[in-house]
Order: C-alpha cells, then sequence, then structure tokens
C-alpha cells in the first residue's frame, strides 16, 4: 500500500470518527453539544499555546487554559440553565438566576483572569514579558471566546429549545464551504488568492466555497423549518469568515515553522486545523444573528 493512500485511509477513518463524536455530543442535547465546545476550547488553548513556544515566546499556558476552562464551562452552565426553563416551557426563577448571575461571573473570571496573568508577569522574570503576557491574552481571546458565542449560535436559531439539526446545519454550512471552494478549486482555479499563506487557495475556490455554504443553508433552512432568508444570510457570513479562520491560522502556522498544530486527529492534524474556520467564524455569526434574529423580536 503507498503512502498517498494510507494517509487516505487515515484521514477518512479519522474524519469519520470525528463526524460521529459531533453528531453524538449534538443529539446528547444542549450539554453534550456545550460539553463538545468545552473540548474544543481546551485543547484549542493548548495547542495556541503550542504554536506561540516554537517562536521562542513562554506564555502562561497554565493560567491561560485555566481562565479559559473556567469561562467557557460558566458559560455552558448559564445557557444551560436558559436551555433548561426553555425545554420546560415555563420561567423558572431559578434557572433564570443561575442564568443571569453565571454569564456576569463567567465576565468577571474573564476581566480578573486577564489582570492576574499582567501580575503574575511582573514576578517570573522572563526575557519576553510583553511577548508573553500578549500571547496568553490572545490564546484566550482566539479560542476560548469565541467558543463561548459559538454556544449561542444555534439557540438564537432555535429560539423554542434545543435543536440537534440546527448545530449540525451550522457545521455543514462550515464544511460545506470547505468542500465546495477545494472541489471547485482543484477544478477551476486559476487566480490565486493569498498565495503567501496558502498556495492552494483560489479566488474561483472563493466563490465556490460561498455557492456551497448557501446550498446548504438552504437544506438546514428547510430541514429544520427556519427562515430562508436568515440562514442564506448566516450561510454568506459563516463562508467569509470561515475562509478568513483557515487563512489566520495557516498564517500562525508559517510563523511558527509547523505543518500542523497538533497530532490528536490523525490525517487532519490538530484540532486548531480541523476547527479554525468554526472558530472564528462564530463571532461574526453571532453578530448577524443578534441583529437580524435577537434585536427584532425583543
Amino acid at each position: 500500500m503507498s503512502d498517498k493512500l494510507r494517509n487516505l485511509i487515515v484521514r477518512t477513518l479519522s474524519g469519520a470518527v470525528l463526524l460521529a463524536i459531533v453528531v453524538v455530543a449534538a443529539y446528547m442535547g444542549y450539554w453534550g453539544f456545550g460539553t463538545l465546545m468545552l473540548l474544543i476550547t481546551v485543547i484549542g488553548v493548548w495547542e495556541f499555546y503550542k504554536l506561540v513556544a516554537a517562536k521562542g515566546v513562554e506564555p502562561q499556558r497554565g493560567l491561560g487554559m485555566l481562565i479559559s476552562t473556567i469561562y467557557v464551562l460558566g458559560c455552558v452552565i448559564s445557557l444551560g440553565a436558559w436551555v433548561n426553563y426553555v425545554d420546560n416551557g415555563k420561567l423558572d426563577w431559578v434557572a433564570k438566576a443561575v442564568c443571569e448571575v453565571g454569564l456576569v461571573a463567567s465576565f468577571v473570571v474573564l476581566v480578573v483572569g486577564i489582570a492576574l496573568i499582567f501580575v503574575r508577569e511582573v514576578f517570573l522574570a522572563k526575557k519576553t514579558p510583553m511577548l508573553n503576557i500578549a500571547s496568553t491574552i490572545m490564546g484566550i481571546f482566539y479560542v476560548a471566546v469565541p467558543m463561548s458565542l459559538m454556544l449561542t449560535v444555534p439557540l438564537m436559531l432555535s429560539p423554542l429549545g434545543w435543536t440537534p439539526l440546527v448545530f449540525l446545519f451550522y457545521l455543514f454550512i462550515v464544511w460545506g464551504n470547505d468542500v465546495f471552494a477545494y472541489l471547485v478549486g482543484i477544478t477551476l482555479g486559476r487566480h490565486k488568492m493569498c498565495e503567501r499563506l496558502s498556495p492552494k487557495k483560489s479566488w474561483e475556490g472563493f466563490v465556490g466555497g460561498v455557492i456551497g455554504a448557501m446550498v446548504m443553508g438552504a437544506v438546514g433552512a428547510v430541514v429544520v423549518g427556519g427562515n430562508l432568508g436568515v440562514w442564506l444570510g448566516l450561510s454568506v457570513v459563516v463562508s467569509l469568515s470561515s475562509v478568513v479562520g483557515d487563512l489566520v491560522e495557516s498564517m500562525f502556522k508559517r510563523d511558527a515553522g509547523v505543518k500542523d498544530s497538533g497530532n490528536i486527529l490523525p490525517g487532519h492534524g490538530g484540532i486548531l486545523d480541523r476547527f479554525d474556520a468554526l472558530i472564528l467564524s462564530a463571532p461574526f455569526a453571532f453578530i448577524y444573528l443578534l441583529v437580524v434574529v435577537v434585536v427584532p423580536n425583543l
């Protein structure tokens, strides 16, 4: 068996296992989804700090991961309380209080934690304190904060409670963009998009990716009974931000001089390699849904 065929088999099997994990997490309900987002956060932050360390910078890995974990865990629990009283069809004041107090507490943890990063660096006496502090905070805002926002996206798209297919179709939009961009790029790609960071990306592939994302968004709207206009708009937002997310992670890896962010997913690399588009798309999707779905219904 050739190495190329072996790598293809490993990549396919690894991808199938990853998809199965995502589907199972989604159908376990909100808590399964929340656990998945927390795992992506923990592993993703760790991988980011490894990339930074490859540059000779010394981020405060332990503290950065602790802040990220507590912050996202707090958001998971807080939003879980909201899902609980929505699913029960009544406003439980205890659940509402847990949701509101938990979100405020999570934000406080984030702010105080960032302040502690500065304080701790003073006593570490490292050679590059400015870079150490900046990279530690960047890991939190690059991975943990987007994942906390990702927790809200399926809930804004499904105001009546947790719906597994809403989250899955959001992922399918991200992956549909990636697959269509690749297929169109290898067949019609002529004009390079950003050859310095990703030599294989083309503008033709970019257009194909947007179309692919919109197709998946339209299918998602029909399947879950959502607003077609909202889902198509979301598809465009996710497609554009996903491309940027992929380029950003490529930039980080190129700067660090590594091929993959990790090796937890055989054939795919690390968590950041697989979920980079999801991570950076989350803030833009959150803002879009806040404007077109949440605010008009206040």
